[in-house]
């Protein structure tokens, strides 16, 4: 599978914050609505909104406009691009990405 380094680096950063890591743990749970999430922080409706945008912008949450409402899931696409790309992150050193950099070859170190 093929990494794209900036649509993890905008994952991870969409998830670097504790505030947003409970908000995601939430919506594992369910779809909510902003009251429901706003009720469990002691945050501004201002606030909130400043991190649902956040993690609508990087595809980790999906928004629904109801009426008045708007209403937050997981993208759970997004979760499972993560749970695939992730193992490719980490590998043997005959598959490394270093392999392909020239001065981490072994055979290709100066002396």
């Amino acid at each position: 599978m093929e990494v794209s380094y900036e649509r993890l680096a905008s994952i991870f950063k969409a998830l670097s914050d504790e505030t947003r890591l409970h908000i995601i743990d939430m919506l594992s749970c369910n779809e909510l609505c902003a009251c429901d999430i706003l009720a469990s922080f002691n945050l501004s409706q201002s606030t909130l909104s400043y991190h649902m945008k956040i993690l609508i912008d990087a595809g980790v949450v999906n928004s629904q406009r109801n009426g008045l409402w708007t209403r937050y899931s997981i993208n759970e696409e997004t979760f499972d691009e993560l749970v695939k790309i992730l193992p490719d992150l980490y590998k043997t050193k005959d598959e490394c990405i270093c392999a392909q950099i020239k001065y981490c070859r072994l055979e290709d170190k100066p002396e």
